[in-house]
């Protein structure tokens, strides 16, 4: 049984060592091989989102809306999408809360998936620093 697994690890460790997207998608804090791996299955084709905000729905990261007449409420998140994507970057959005405190889990995540997504269409590598600037202008 350890064999097998031990097995499946290499196996897995071996695909993220040869995709290149993969490989960018794991230079953000706190996004490892099954996380990267598990959001390119789920993407599929970056272009099909046709905006960033889109890829917070197609994982169920956005929340539900509840809407009559003058109403306009927020629910929980959709839930919708690929479970197992979700579920990834809540760990990642877990793991990444240890380092930056009072931030909404579910909102860290899509914001994740929205970074993760830009980085493998612009072909570019997650800069910390960048995130920091910007947040710094918004804030």
């Amino acid at each position: 049984m350890l064999l097998s697994l031990d097995r499946l690890n290499r196996m897995v460790l071996e695909i993220a060592r040869e995709h290149a997207v993969c490989r960018r998608l794991m230079t953000v804090p706190s996004v490892g091989v099954v996380v990267g791996l598990t959001f390119i299955a789920a993407i599929e084709d970056p272009a099909r989102s046709a905006t960033l905000r889109s890829v917070g729905a197609i994982l169920g990261l956005v929340p539900r809306k509840h809407q009559s007449g003058e109403v306009d409420r927020n629910g929980r998140i959709t839930r919708t999408g690929d479970t197992e994507a979700r579920a990834a970057l809540f760990e990642a959005a877990h793991v990444m809360l240890h380092w930056v405190k009072k931030v909404a889990t579910v909102a860290l995540a899509r914001k994740m998936a929205v970074v993760m997504h830009r980085i493998w269409v612009d072909g570019t590598t997650f800069r910390f620093s960048a995130v920091k600037a910007s947040a710094a202008t918004t804030a």
